[in-house]
């Protein structure tokens, strides 16, 4: 009866997690996800807006002062776009709970696009200053992938929308467990 208290756990609180290989981060691959329509456009995204920055980075972009913004549009959402694959792919929305992640997609799907669209527009119009030029195939590119990574922000956005409006728009309806 003398070893009885020494035996007992009377820890309260979650048990920490062991230090090892496995137990590096609590996320898990969500592949159905992947496959998904939303998890397909931000690959094409990701895609698609890599050709676009490599496109301009590789001509004489600084001849034309329209393609800094353009690369700081096309670099930024890219980057951002990757995180967010990344984040959702692992499903870390469950490691950040606060958040209300359909809103959260929802504005960045349309600040993206419309950012993308000015970037597209200023792409556009600035393609006649290369007409002669050896890389006016390079910037002609560029403005078509422009167009279809804004295409691609535009569906992603609807998608972001219908998710949103999925659940009537209630934030409860994020906090509940299931």
């Amino acid at each position: 009866m003398a070893d009885f208290p020494g035996k007992v756990n009377t820890q309260t609180s979650s048990p920490q997690l062991e230090t090892g290989p496995t137990h590096i981060m609590n996320a898990s691959i969500d592949l159905n996800f992947i496959k998904s329509v939303p998890g397909i456009l931000l690959l094409v995204e990701i895609v698609f807006g890599l050709l676009v920055w490599a496109l301009i980075s590789s001509a004489a972009y600084w001849a034309v002062p329209a393609y800094g913004w353009v690369l700081f549009v096309s670099i930024t959402l890219w980057i951002l776009t990757i995180v967010l694959f990344i984040m959702l792919t692992f499903d870390m929305r469950q490691n950040v709970p606060f958040v209300s992640w359909p809103l959260a997609l929802l504005v960045f799907y349309a600040v993206a696009c419309i950012l993308y669209f000015t970037a597209f527009l200023a792409n556009a119009v600035s393609v006649t200053a290369f007409i002669k030029g050896y890389h006016f195939d390079h910037m002609a590119a560029s403005a078509f992938f422009g167009i279809l990574v804004t295409i691609a922000y535009g569906a992603s956005t609807a998608f972001a929308y219908m998710e949103w409006k999925g659940d009537g728009g209630n934030a409860a309806m994020t906090t509940v467990p299931v």
